[in-house]
């Protein structure tokens, strides 16, 4: 093989680097700008819930990522996959009616459900682990109930008012 023909080989790789895959100039789009819209302001009762709602060792269940994005299919919201953290907080960050979180806590409470009845028949399958799957369902009924308490607190807000007299 001809050296000459590996460094016009290099010489034209670092042309198309250059040229095509540089970070500098117009048209390229910011790899991060996704997290500019995870770090917008949401509603105070979102850190909490996140916190309770995704910790299994808290809220009795674990949602998956799949999980959080058919909860939000479920709703007529579209979310992109990405950290669990970041689908909750977008699930939620425009809330604005008491409408909107009972759907979505009714669809929660679909995938909880659904967890406690793997949980109760799993305890009757393995009889020595019921105390554990009764430990899991007792938190996860508990979790439910701070949705009631979340839906209850809501203030609504109506975006056409004027903030200032609010």
């Amino acid at each position: 093989m001809n050296p000459n023909d590996l460094s016009d080989l290099r010489a034209e790789f670092d042309k198309f680097v250059k040229d095509k895959c540089s970070t500098e100039g117009e048209g390229n789009t910011d790899p991060d700008a996704g997290d500019k819209i995870d770090e917008e302001p949401v509603p105070q009762f979102v850190d909490a819930l996140t916190a309770k709602l995704l910790s299994p060792e808290q809220s009795g269940v674990y949602l998956s990522r799949l999980d959080i994005k058919r909860i939000a299919e479920a709703i007529d919201e579209s979310l992109p996959i990405k950290e669990r953290v970041k689908m909750v907080r977008a699930l939620f960050r425009h809330t604005t009616t008491r409408k909107y979180l009972v759907d979505a806590f009714s669809e929660v409470d679909k995938h909880i459900h659904g967890r406690i009845l793997i949980y109760k028949e799993l305890g009757e399958t393995f009889p020595a682990s019921k105390d554990i799957f009764d430990t899991y369902t007792t938190k996860a009924k508990k979790t439910m109930k701070m949705f009631q308490t979340i839906i209850t607190d809501f203030e609504e807000i109506d975006p056409t008012e004027e903030p200032i007299f609010v």
